[in-house]
């Protein structure tokens, strides 16, 4: 099973080394005015994956993972449910700061592309990890611990702000990360995760906005090309018993 994982991530990070050749590339001669890359941004994001898929075979990283719960668990009185909803507020910041005349980079159409984007990629890759990965969580519960898809949120919404606004003012995407990173360390607090499931959710979201950004005007292009006009609403929601991501568009 881990092999498996390990072919999957590696084919997934190879892919990407492709753009290494030069600071800024394109991918083919028919979308070279579209699709363009820099591949230091790949750096960060796919460390902490790195990290994280080391740690499901490496002894160190899993006791590192262990000592960690273990000192947490020495300072924790009660569980805190804050991260259920903290994973949703740096993406949902944008369409607050825009609701209150905040301009950020993209209109609603452009932006809500984007983060539909990359909410599938985030959704779908670590959907297949936690169901080949069979991790146990550190409470017992379930084997889908690896990676943690909160922290993945979190930090697709992270990196989504920062993409945003970092032109308006780079303290969006500050505190952005910075409620990214307090979600990563509740879902460890709670007992839920490791810290290398938190590492690699941290790099799965910001890998998935990059990719969205990085491929949004071929998605716009080809199929929402006759759409100029779009208005709509994009919020988080919760039924009692499950979290998700809603959206009314009106075309």
């Amino acid at each position: 099973m881990m092999t498996k994982i390990a072919i999957f991530l590696i084919i997934f990070l190879q892919t990407f080394q492709i753009f290494s050749q030069d600071t800024t590339i394109v991918v083919t001669p028919v979308l070279n005015k579209d699709l363009k890359f820099k591949y230091e941004a790949l750096i960060i994001p796919a460390t902490l994956v790195g990290f994280g898929v080391i740690g499901l075979e490496s002894a160190s990283i899993k006791n590192m993972n262990t000592n960690t719960r273990d000192e947490i668990k020495e300072h924790i009185d009660e569980n805190l449910s804050i991260d259920d909803f903290s994973q949703y507020a740096p993406f949902a910041s944008v369409y607050a700061l825009n609701a209150f005349g905040i301009k950020g980079k993209n209109n609603f159409k452009d932006r809500t592309i984007i983060l539909t984007t990359a909410y599938l990629i985030m959704g779908g890759t670590v959907g297949i990890l936690k169901s080949t990965s069979s991790v146990e969580r550190p409470d017992g519960s379930s084997f889908n611990s690896f990676p943690s898809g909160h922290t993945a949120t979190a930090f697709m919404g992270a990196e989504f702000l920062y993409q945003e606004y970092k032109d308006v003012s780079v303290w969006y995407g500050i505190s952005g990360y910075a409620v990214a990173t307090g979600t990563g360390f509740f879902r460890m607090y709670n007992n839920r995760h490791w810290l290398t499931d938190v590492a690699a959710g941290a790099g799965i979201g910001i890998l998935s906005t990059k990719i969205a950004y990085w491929v949004h005007p071929l998605i716009k292009k080809t199929l929402f090309k006759d759409r100029k006009d779009t208005n709509g609403l994009v919020v988080p929601f919760y039924n009692g018993k499950e979290y998700g991501l809603g959206a009314v568009v009106r075309f």
